[in-house]
């Protein structure tokens, strides 16, 4: 692969092209604005050095603005930290990426101020705004269809398969397996005996309600509704995707029992011990580049409806305790990073999903996708996904499905009772802001 450099030297002419609009101008004065900007990881790869780069590169070209970035741990704790410095020094970063699932509790908190003001003021701003898939924009607004936040290191859950260990087995390494019934077939010719490799691994751990929701999304009912108060984790649909999730380990023994590292999933496909894994497309380049085998890509795999994925991932946050001036200089920095061309360049260095349509006609994006189309399956998965679990509360209402979900899988409790316990418990929470 070429030098992140040599790409981001390409890509700083229309770039700048971009940088010299702003609806906003920025107040004379002798020395820069600073904009304090955190971000996080949750997958390998050389973020920090990316990062950097399109920092030195704005920079450049925004001689009066000057952005500070700092990488501030997983989503969990760039979060507490920002909350953290909030609450206890009335300011923090003045953009950030966090988790697009948490946009109602910042809202609730008074953290963060509508990007929709600027996107308004802007001559291009609905052009602007309609280009981002609208299966991102699903954790970006209220529910009264304003704008809070800008897509930006956003992802889908997509299946990843080993194409030397399907034909091993007599598969067809070139198709992915279309149904759950498939996966389940598929898994078990893969499947080698005493743990020497399973055929199928869904982590379980951090996030389980993510890659779990795939399972009610295909099924026909998504775990969240179109408001912040609204959940059905015991209905029908999901009950019988949590089962499902359950069965491959407890019935089918196709999956390690009890729960799954997120961070080890992906080292067990690249060293073999996992034929499939479920993860998401942020890890894509990294797999690429530690697997030893040809990797093949596919959907979630159908349920009794459709495919279905959730959308995941990140959003670019403007915070209220910042100036005005600070702000000004904050959206420029935003309108940056979420360019087609800082976007397709994002999307081909780190396997998340260029979340602007018009990214995927430019390179290095638009060529990287004809030598390796697994590039294009997530963005293609679109179609079918739906929004990520975002209520009030998040936090909580997150981790009272996660658990519920931990315990059926270890075997603790059945799918419905479980469920039927989370659904009391979250409504519980989501009463008091109906």
């Amino acid at each position: 692969m070429k030098s992140y450099r040599s790409i981001y030297a390409a890509l700083f002419g229309l770039a700048l092209l971009l940088l010299t609009v702003s609806p906003f101008s920025l107040l004379a004065q002798d020395s820069p604005v600073e904009v304090k900007f955190y971000y996080p990881t949750a997958v390998g790869g050389p973020l920090t050095q990316i990062f950097d780069s399109y920092v030195e590169q704005f920079n450049k070209a925004n001689p009066d603005i000057k952005v500070i970035a700092t990488y501030a741990g997983g989503y969990d704790d760039i979060s507490a930290a920002v909350q953290t410095e909030i609450q206890g020094q009335g300011e923090g970063p003045d953009v950030a990426v966090m988790l697009a699932a948490d946009l109602p509790t910042f809202i609730d908190n008074g953290y963060i101020v509508p990007l929709q003001k600027f996107i308004d003021a802007d001559p291009d701003g609905k052009a602007y705004s309609e280009d981002f898939f609208p299966a991102f924009m699903g954790n970006s607004v209220d529910a009264d269809g304003q704008i809070w936040a800008v897509p930006f290191q956003r992802s889908t859950p997509i299946l990843y398969y080993n194409k030397a260990a399907f034909a091993e087995v007599g598969l067809d390494p070139n198709t992915a397996p279309k149904t759950q019934q498939d996966l389940v077939d598929y898994a078990k010719k893969l499947t080698k005996p005493n743990g020497e490799r399973w055929g199928i691994e869904i982590p379980s751990d951090g996030f389980p309600y993510w890659l779990f929701q795939g399972f009610a999304i295909s099924n026909g009912q998504n775990v969240v509704g179109d408001n912040f108060n609204d959940v059905y984790f015991n209905s029908p649909e999901v009950v019988k995707g949590l089962q499902f999730f359950s069965d491959l380990s407890q019935k089918e023994k196709v999956m390690p029992s009890g729960v799954i590292v997120w961070g080890d999933t992906p080292k067990d496909f690249t060293s073999g011990k996992a034929a499939m894994i479920y993860h998401t497309t942020g890890s894509l380049t990294n797999i690429l580049k530690n697997a030893t085998f040809d990797v093949g890509v596919g959907f979630l795999p159908e349920g009794d409806k459709s495919y279905g994925a959730p959308t995941g991932g990140g959003n670019l946050y403007m915070f209220s305790t910042s100036s005005e001036e600070k702000q000004a200089a904050a959206w420029k920095w935003i309108q940056f990073l979420s360019s087609p061309e800082i976007q397709s360049n994002w999307g081909a260095a780190t396997g998340y999903i260029a979340a602007r349509k018009s990214a995927w006609d430019l390179d290095p994006l638009k060529q990287l996708t004809v030598d390796k189309p697994q590039y294009a399956i997530a963005r293609d998965q679109l179609e079918y996904a739906q929004r990520e679990l975002s209520t009030h509360q998040a936090l909580d209402v997150r981790q009272i499905l996660g658990k519920a979900i931990v315990r059926v899988i270890s075997g603790e409790q059945g799918a419905q009772e479980s469920l039927d316990q989370a659904q009391k418990e979250a409504e519980t929470i989501l009463s008091q802001y109906k």
